[in-house]
């Protein structure tokens, strides 16, 4: 199987480029094409070698949870033209993610088990163990850094700074929190607990549109609904569908990207399984099977979907 590491595109009206940590992204003006690599990342670190399979996973499982929240958010997309590709709006991103959390678990139980009692301004009440729920779903941001590592942040910080207005914030939670009921309605469909995720939000025409992936194993953490209880109960670790397996195997062979750390060796087996558990969380977020496609014309099918697209839309823009 081939991974699509890398796109490296030149089209016709082409007004910039981004490379991201995880995804390539093509400008044209208000309208961006996003291509879905293959490309992981952890401890925002790109790791160096690239998952088959796992653009198209998120992507589409990006494209079905943005539709089923359209109707509560606007969001940036327009349409999804290929298993790898989405055309939307170009949006001015709001330089902070909305992490929205429902559960101790991953940065803020590590957070917590060193003795804080206070995250992003929230204050979090004693007792509790890893994997329990908070009694409301609480907001702790991030900077959103384009190099390096997205740092924690309050509130009042993020307005103090200047870097969201009030009125901007104040909405930007009220989406955040109804994103995330709808994200935990739709878990519990597919017999899961959403357990934390994030959001990220940009303008474009003074509209705020919610932006890039939603509810991915990627940007979310999920739990298997059965047997939580019992695990928790025993204190046991909970069955987890997330990108968590990643960060706990560079754990244990010594990297969390801090200065000085090395990344280890990912072996053509490791990588294989890591490609096989995204075709697993396709199949329980999605609740079907990713089907098998063609790689070896990809970039040009890839390509192609683009220019129809950007060519299809910017005629729209043009005759409206």
């Amino acid at each position: 199987m081939r991974a699509i590491k890398e796109t490296n595109f030149k089209f016709e009206g082409q007004t910039g480029f981004y490379k991201g940590k995880v995804r390539d992204v093509y400008y044209f003006g208000d309208i961006m094409a996003m291509v879905a690599t293959d490309r992981i990342s952890a401890f925002d670190v790109i790791l160096p070698k690239a998952i088959p399979d796992k653009g198209r996973v998120l992507n589409q499982i990006a494209a079905f949870n943005l539709q089923a929240t359209k109707a509560l958010v606007p969001n940036w997309v327009l349409e999804t033209p290929d298993p790898n590709v989405t055309i939307g709006f170009t949006c001015k991103t709001f330089p902070v993610e909305m992490v929205v959390r429902g559960y101790l678990a991953g940065h803020a139980w590590r957070e917590y088990k060193a003795g804080k009692r206070i995250l992003c301004g929230v204050k979090l009440p004693d007792g509790l163990k890893e994997n329990d729920p908070f009694p409301t779903p609480i907001i702790t941001p991030t900077t959103k850094a384009h190099e390096g590592h997205d740092e924690d942040i309050s509130r009042e910080e993020i307005i103090n700074k200047g870097l969201v207005s009030v009125a901007h914030y104040e909405q930007l939670e009220q989406y955040a929190l109804q994103l995330f009921a709808k994200g935990t309605e739709i878990a519990a469909s597919r017999k899961l607990i959403l357990v934390d995720t994030k959001y990220e939000f940009g303008l474009h025409n003074n509209t705020i549109y919610l932006i890039d992936e939603v509810h991915t194993p990627d940007s979310s953490r999920y739990f298997y609904a059965e047997g939580y209880q019992e695990r928790q109960a025993k204190g046991e670790a909970q069955k987890q569908l997330s990108k968590e397996f990643v960060r706990q195997w560079l754990i244990e062979n010594g990297f969390q990207g801090k200065e000085g750390q090395t990344i280890p060796e990912m072996t053509d087996d490791w990588v294989k399984s890591i490609s096989e558990r995204y075709q697993e969380l396709y199949l329980q977020v999605r609740g079907e099977n990713l089907l098998p496609i063609n790689y070896d014309n990809i970039e040009e099918r890839i390509g192609d979907s683009i220019r129809n697209s950007i060519k299809k839309f910017k005629l729209t823009s043009t005759l409206q």
